[in-house]
Parts: structure tokens; C-alpha cells; sequence
């Protein structure tokens, strides 16, 4: 049985510049084209080769034909951001839209899934850990385009009132295409990221059509850089569905209970300590391999950061558009299982407001996005005792927290860890089936 074919959303711009590097074909009208191209959004239409058209399809000669694109922005509002030219397989598909020209590659589930293996982590990583993401990522993909055939309606992602805005990002916004090829879903930076590499090849291969399941649906298979110490639970940071296989589970090897981190006092001792884990790592030599080079500054376990009145103030209100004043305290609402916060109260010197969930309250505390929403305050006061001179953030992990964590099932690899057992780790009571 053949793999699906996926559709990636990779740009949008107001014009699009793009080279085939052999031959593609024009599908609207037959035309074999070669060598750099662009197309342009005038009126709601593309305008290509002087001639109008309401979408473009482009379609390989060849299986090894390859395009590339321009510009394609990755890492995108994070503190990463960048970007870079890079080379697709598959098909290209040019649609109009609102905001500007979307650029869409057809591709084979499971090419896309070498880049992804790729994009998202180094190539060198140990091998259980490449297996294991493999199927995550194939699980995930399938369970997105399996939840997008079975809705009727879009999903409601925002709740807002004059005392708190609940808000949660998730691909549910992906109408053109099954998912992006960013952060927001999953890396996928085509060829570049030295995606033929024969050892990603067999990664894949030996997990071709392998996903997880669970009661027969395929799992949701949610993961994040680092989770802190404690996974989080999927519906402290999207939408309120429990799912058995993401539920909350301590990332080292012994069963001993963990404290109740939804509990203010028991969250902060946790926050402030370094309990041992598996993504407790300063091995240098792993992270340099597992993460790529715009990565690897990060620290990810514990961190910390410190905003004057000034900057958080100006930040705040930047972020939310709400006026605050000067911020005067931020405190915690509700906490789910990693200790990462769901509800913030942000109080100022002329108004008090509820934010969520967590990528909402990373959102408006940093310039990108905060490492996490695990984190504690420590205030300091200078002449006024009323007003804080300066906020320090000290926090737990990188990312959401929910599912797999990729520093610790990286460190499991490497202590002899299959990649069965970390799925078993990560998502409790799921099963590895083979779908195709």
C-alpha cells in the first residue's frame, strides 16, 4: 500500500519567486517548464508569464525533481527567527488568499517525513530517538488530517469576557492545507536540512507506515524541546478534551510519585529546584548533535529572565493591547500537572486582566515566545514598596511539555532505551500498530 499524499502550506507572500531545477509541468496548461519563475497576487488572482489564473499546479516530471523557494521564513516569531532558500520534492500548488500567495507542496507522507526527521532534529541523533520521533510525527499528521475529515464545524479556540481571554493556537486555522511547514505544526524545511542523508533514510524506512494508536484511533502524538522534569497534559494548553495516552508523566525511570505541581507552593519548590530527569542534561557533546546550531544557546531545563518596569510594562501592552499601567504583580491562576501555568492574572497599576492558555501567556511576556509558561516571579522594589522596579522569571522547560519530550527521549536513547520503550514512556497505554 502507497503512503498518503499530504498537503504542506511552506509560504505566503505577495509574490512568489520559485526555481525548478528539472522539469515540471504547468497542469492548466501543459506547459514544461525549467529554470527560475514568479508569480505575482494582483486583484485576488496570480498573475504568471504574463497571463491570469485563479490557482497554479505544478507537477514533476520526474521523481527526483526538485523546486526550490525563496525567502522561506522559519521559526517563525520565535526567537530563532530566520531565513533561508530552500529545495522541496513533490509537487507545487500556488493559491491565492487574503494575505497573499500560498505556496503548497504535494508530497508522499513519507519524503515528508525524512525532512521533518531532518528539520526538526539533527541528522547525527541517536537512532532509537530518529525511530521514535518517526512515528510521532507520522501518528500526528494522520491524526490531523483524520480530525479535519470528521469535523462539521470549526472548533471554537477563544473565549473572552471583560475579566479574562482564554486562548489556545493550534492547527485547527490550516484551511489550504493539512499543515505548515513551521513550529506551529511541525519542521519541515524540505531538503535542506540534508533530508537524503541515507542514515534518515532508514530511519524511516524501518518504521514505514508505523504509528501509534490508541482503543484504534490514531494518537495525537503532541512534543516539545524539553517538558522540565513532568510531562504536561494536552488539555492544560489546547482545547478541554482529555486524552488517556497524554496524560502527565515524570520523565526519569523510577515510579516515586511527584508533587502536586498544580498547587502554588508545590509548583514553586519544583520550579526553583533541578530534580533529576532524563532532559536534566549538561552533555554538551548529545545537545550538539540532537539540536541544531540556533538551538543549542538555549538554556532549556532551568532559565531565567528579567524585565525592568519599563520593559514589562511597554511589553504588556504591546503584546495584549491592553492598558495596564505599570505592572504591579503576575499571579498565577491555574496550573496544569508540568506546573506550567494555564491561567495568568496580569495586575496593573490601572486595570487587572485573566490571560490563556499557555502559548498565549508565552505570547505577551517576551518579544517571541517565553521557554515556557512554568515559570515563578520574583519582584523587586526600589523606593515605591507598592510598585516593582524589576520582574525575574525563573522557569522549567522549553515548549508546551505536552507528549514526547525530545531532550529527555534523546537521553533515554542514548542509556539504551528502544524506541518502543520511549513511546511506552511518553504516551501510557498507547500501541504501535502498522498502518500501510
Amino acid at each position: 500500500m502507497r503512503a498518503p499524499t499530504i498537503y504542506v502550506g511552506i509560504l505566503t507572500r505577495k509574490a512568489i519567486t520559485f526555481t525548478f531545477n528539472q522539469e515540471y509541468v504547468m497542469v492548466e496548461n501543459g506547459a514544461f517548464l525549467r529554470g527560475e519563475q514568479r508569480a505575482i497576487l494582483i486583484d485576488g488572482r496570480i498573475v504568471f508569464n504574463g497571463k491570469m489564473y485563479n490557482q497554479l499546479f505544478f507537477e514533476p516530471t520526474s521523481p527526483n525533481a526538485t523546486f526550490d523557494l525563496q525567502a522561506v521564513t522559519i521559526g517563525v516569531d520565535f526567537h530563532w527567527q530566520q531565513q533561508e532558500d530552500q529545495r522541496f520534492q513533490g509537487a507545487l500548488e500556488i493559491t491565492p488568499s487574503k494575505e497573499g500567495l500560498v505556496a503548497i507542496n504535494h508530497i508522499d507522507l513519507e519524503q515528508y517525513l525524512t525532512c521533518v526527521i531532518a528539520s526538526e532534529m539533527n541528522a547525527r541523533s541517536p537512532r532509537e530517538f530518529l525511530k521514535a520521533h518517526a512515528v510521532i510525527s507520522r501518528s500526528w499528521v494522520l491524526a490531523q488530517i483524520e480530525k479535519k475529515r470528521k469535523q462539521t464545524e470549526h472548533p471554537q479556540s477563544c473565549f473572552r469576557d471583560n475579566e479574562k481571554l482564554i486562548r489556545w493556537y493550534d492547527r485547527e486555522d490550516h484551511t489550504l492545507f493539512d499543515v505548515c511547514a513551521d513550529d506551529h505544526c511541525q519542521r519541515y524545511q524540505g531538503l535542506t536540512r540534508a533530508a537524503q542523508n541515507p542514515y534518515i533514510q532508514a530511519i524511516i524506512k524501518a518504521t514505514r507506515g508505523e504509528v501509534l494508536t490508541y482503543e484504534g484511533e490514531i494518537c495525537d502524538t503532541r512534543f516539545s524541546k524539553c517538558c522540565g522534569g513532568v510531562t504536561e497534559e494536552f488539555e492544560h494548553c489546547w482545547e478541554p478534551v482529555h486524552h488517556p495516552y497524554l496524560s502527565s508523566v515524570a520523565d526519569r525511570p523510577d515510579t516515586k510519585p511527584v508533587p502536586d505541581l498544580t498547587q502554588e507552593a508545590e509548583a514553586e519548590k519544583w520550579i526553583r529546584s533541578y530534580p533529576p530527569a532524563f532532559c536534566q542534561t549538561s552533555d554538551t557533546h548529545l545537545l550538539s548533535i540532537i539540536l541544531n546550531k540556533y538551538d543549542q544557546s538555549t538554556q532549556f531545563y532551568r532559565w531565567e529572565v528579567s524585565y525592568s518596569q519599563e520593559e514589562l510594562s511597554e511589553l504588556v501592552y504591546r503584546k495584549s493591547g491592553i492598558p495596564f499601567g505599570k505592572i504591579i504583580d503576575l499571579l498565577p491562576q491555574k496550573r496544569g500537572k508540568s506546573g506550567r501555568i494555564e491561567e495568568l492574572k496580569i495586575v496593573g497599576s490601572e486595570r487587572s486582566y485573566i490571560i490563556g492558555k499557555e502559548l498565549e501567556i508565552r505570547r505577551v511576556l517576551s518579544e517571541s515566545h517565553l521557554y515556557s509558561s512554568a515559570f515563578v516571579v520574583d519582584r523587586i522594589f526600589g523606593e515605591d514598596p507598592k510598585v516593582p522596579t524589576r520582574f525575574v522569571l525563573k522557569g522549567a522547560g522549553w515548549g508546551h511539555g505536552v507528549g514526547l519530550c525530545q531532550i529527555g527521549a534523546a537521553v533515554m536513547s542514548t542509556q539504551g532505551y528502544n524506541y518502543q520503550q520511549i513511546l511506552a514512556h511518553y504516551f501510557p497505554g498507547s500501541n504501535l500498530d502498522k498502518r500501510y
